[in-house]
C-alpha cells in the first residue's frame, strides 16, 4: 500500500510540473523573439514526453496487478516463503536458487502468460528489475494476446 500511494504522489507531482512547464512554454511562445519561441516550442515537446512516460509506467502497473490478482486468485502465485534481509528484500542468493525452477517453466510453455508472469517475479526475487520487467511486459502482451 506504501508503494501505491508513492507511485500517485509522485505521479501527481510529475503532472504539477508538467503543466507548469507547458505554461512557462506558452509564455515563451508568446515572446515576439526567435530564440524565446524556439525553447517554448522545446519546452512543448518535454512535457509531452513525460505524459508518454507516465501513461506508460501507470499502464505497466495496472495490467501487472490485474495478472497478479488473477494468479492469486486461482492460486497459481509463487509462495514467498524466502527469507528476508534486514531492509525487507528478499535474500537474493536463495531467490537464485529457486529460479531455474521458473525459466524451466517458461522454456517448457513459452506462450504461458502465467509462466512469463512468475519468471517476472522470479527476477525481481533475484534483485533483476530490468529482466524482471522484460518478463512482465511479455507476460502482459501474452495475457492480452490471449484475450
Amino acid at each position: 500500500m506504501r508503494g501505491r500511494i508513492a507511485a500517485i504522489v509522485m505521479s501527481v507531482l510529475l503532472a504539477i510540473y508538467l503543466v507548469a512547464v507547458v505554461q512557462y512554454a506558452i509564455v515563451l511562445i508568446g515572446i515576439d523573439d526567435w530564440i524565446a519561441r524556439t525553447m517554448g516550442i522545446a519546452l512543448l515537446v518535454l512535457p509531452l514526453i513525460g505524459a508518454w512516460a507516465l501513461v506508460r509506467e501507470i499502464t505497466f502497473v495496472l495490467r501487472a496487478e490485474k495478472l497478479m490478482r488473477t494468479l492469486r486468485d486461482a492460486g497459481a502465485l509463487p509462495v514467498d516463503d524466502l527469507p528476508k534481509l534486514p531492509s525487507g528484500r528478499t535474500n537474493s542468493a536463495l531467490a537464485d536458487a529457486q529460479f531455474p525452477e521458473y525459466k524451466e517453466a517458461v522454456e517448457s510453455a513459452p506462450e504461458s502468460w502465467q509462466a512469463w508472469f512468475r519468471l517476472g517475479l522470479a527476477y525481481d526475487a533475484s534483485g533483476d528489475r530490468p529482466r524482471a520487467r522484460w518478463a512482465t511486459r511479455e507476460a502482459i502482451r501474452l495475457a492480452r494476446a490471449a484475450q
